[in-house]
């Protein structure tokens, strides 16, 4: 039987221009390719620059993901500058992004993919009057409408109509349901808590203005340490008693995707620091090929640029990139590079963390994935699946959340935040960091005392990346192969396994420059 192409364009519910174009044979996906959408040109807007800028202008490469461009930054600068954070900076840089790790994981989870397993039309049998509900009508202005202590209607004008639409694509259970769109609402809350955890220490939230080379500016007060426990308590509590509960019950009617969306590679640079000289982390540092763990190293990474709409030098390492757009470049289909390690497309993300954790010997991350692989009567290897990233999403807050409360024991009010600094006349510098997409590297050349060039590689260019100049798919275009698709017009099941990598293509793809139509696209 001849292959049917099958597209998806644009992908909604993640952040940034993604397009997937799949040959679907005999009801699975037989070939894949994943198109970043957008240019940007960051690179160019910091050549030339203070390089302490760089922090505050890269965080605006994306809302969802700037404290970690800030971080990463903050680290480059550091080493350039060739200075560490203080203890207190060290600290609070973990504090900052651990609290936006809790809010980008319960984002990911309620507000991009849940409402691929869960049936919003399911209040429409709903007779109750629970508070939640009646709040999710107000925060959609009005398009659920509620009669008499019910939901009565649900217009199509809402943010979660029109939809995918098949027999059994959404949870059946009218419990779970409701449980979950409950849960949905509540998360809204639960993530204004975090960005207030960030905003505490980091100055504001998005963009946090404090962190900065050789630590963070803000002040360790009583008062401040103290309203940021009483947020953790609030969100660590919907961690421990309803978001993972709500992954488990996904999961468990939805097994089937415990063998869907595999890759093989992962890499991992390691985050929340242990120490200043950044040895050891809470989340190990590693690389996995055919399943074996192996150390890492910095300078095997490069960027290839055959598919990618670039006539820049390909596999040339960060340090080394360049940054030349060609959008009418022949065979090219996507603005987003391929990077590569040693020469292999890698996965990062939640999943590479977990698994080079576990096999690193991380005793509070293999005690956590081997009770829930208990409540799944599964094996490690159903870890390396669709709902293996997002059980390991909610199992990373878990962990967050615990180690937060040591964090802030460590703090001490009467040690400095934050070490001083001189630009260097010239210098290199690299930070490498993970974000809760995966891993996030800056790289900077500091020439006369300005940015002579600056390259950053993010999560969702590792893993939407197109083909290499071998010709070797992406993890996310590889993990599509076998996917079943049963209907080609709703397409879900492949959108599932995309939104699983949780893609960010603000920070991986670029912002088109002019006023001209870049394209028509189709919204599913």
């Amino acid at each position: 039987m001849a292959s049917q192409k099958v597209y998806i364009d644009p992908l909604t519910r993640i952040e940034g221009h993604l397009s997937i174009e799949m040959d679907v044979q005999d009801g699975k996906v037989v070939d894949a390719k994943c198109r970043g959408d957008m240019y940007r040109g960051y690179e160019s807007i910091l050549q030339g620059r203070n390089p302490v800028d760089a922090q505050q202008i890269v965080m605006r490469i994306c809302g969802v993901c700037p404290v970690s461009h800030g971080q990463a930054s903050s680290r480059c600068l550091d080493d350039a500058f060739g200075i560490k954070p203080t203890k207190n900076g060290r600290i609070l840089r973990n504090l900052i992004l651990g609290s936006n790790f809790l809010q980008s994981h319960i984002l990911h989870f309620y507000h991009l993919a849940a409402l691929d397993f869960v049936d919003i039309t399911a209040i429409l049998k709903y007779k109750g009057s629970d508070d939640a509900l009646l709040r999710l009508k107000d925060w959609v202005n009005n398009e659920i409408k509620v009669k008499k202590g019910r939901v009565d209607e649900i217009s199509t004008a809402g943010p979660f109509l029109p939809r995918y639409e098949g027999e059994n694509f959404y949870i059946k259970d009218l419990d779970t349901n409701i449980d979950a769109i409950a849960g949905y609402v509540k998360a809204l809350e639960i993530r204004e808590k975090t960005h207030r955890m960030v905003a505490l220490f980091g100055g504001r939230a998005p963009h946090p203005i404090a962190m900065v080379p050789g630590g963070v500016t803000t002040e360790i007060t009583s008062a401040r340490v103290k309203e940021f426990k009483k947020y953790l308590k609030e969100v660590e509590k919907f961690i421990n008693e309803t978001y993972i509960n709500h992954v488990i019950a996904v999961a468990k009617a939805f097994p089937e995707y415990f063998k869907l969306g595999k890759y093989d590679n992962f890499l991992s640079y390691g985050v929340f620091d242990k120490d200043e000289d950044r040895k050891s982390f809470m989340f190990e540092q590693g690389v996995i090929t055919a399943g074996k763990l192996e150390k890492f190293d910095s300078s095997k990474i490069r960027e290839q640029i055959k598919y990618a709409r670039y006539k820049s030098g390909s596999n040339l390492h960060p340090l080394k990139g360049e940054t030349v757009a060609d959008p009418e470049k022949s065979g090219a289909y996507s603005w987003v590079k391929a990077p590569r390690y040693d020469d292999k497309p890698m996965e990062v993300g939640v999943l590479a963390r977990t698994l080079v954790a576990y096999l690193s010997g991380n005793k509070d991350v293999k005690a956590e994935v081997d009770s829930l692989l208990k409540v799944f009567n599964a094996e490690l290897p159903a870890a390396n699946s669709v709902l293996g990233r997002h059980a390991a999403r909610a199992l990373e807050s878990k962990l967050i959340a615990k180690a937060i409360h040591k964090w802030l024991d460590d703090l001490d009010s009467d040690e400095k935040t934050r070490n001083s600094y001189v630009i260097p006349e010239s210098g290199e510098g690299e930070g490498l960091i993970e974000a809760p997409r995966g891993a996030l590297g800056h790289w900077i050349v500091v020439k006369d005392h300005k940015i002579a060039n600056y390259q950053a590689i993010v999560p969702t260019t590792w893993f939407c990346s197109p083909r290499d100049d071998k010709g070797v798919r992406g993890p996310v275009e590889q993990a599509l192969i076998g996917t079943p698709v049963s209907d080609p017009k709703n397409p879900i099941e492949a959108a599932r396994v995309v939104r699983s990598f949780d893609p960010c293509l603000a920070c991986a793809i670029h912002v088109v420059e002019g006023d001209k139509e870049i394209g028509k696209f189709r919204l599913i």
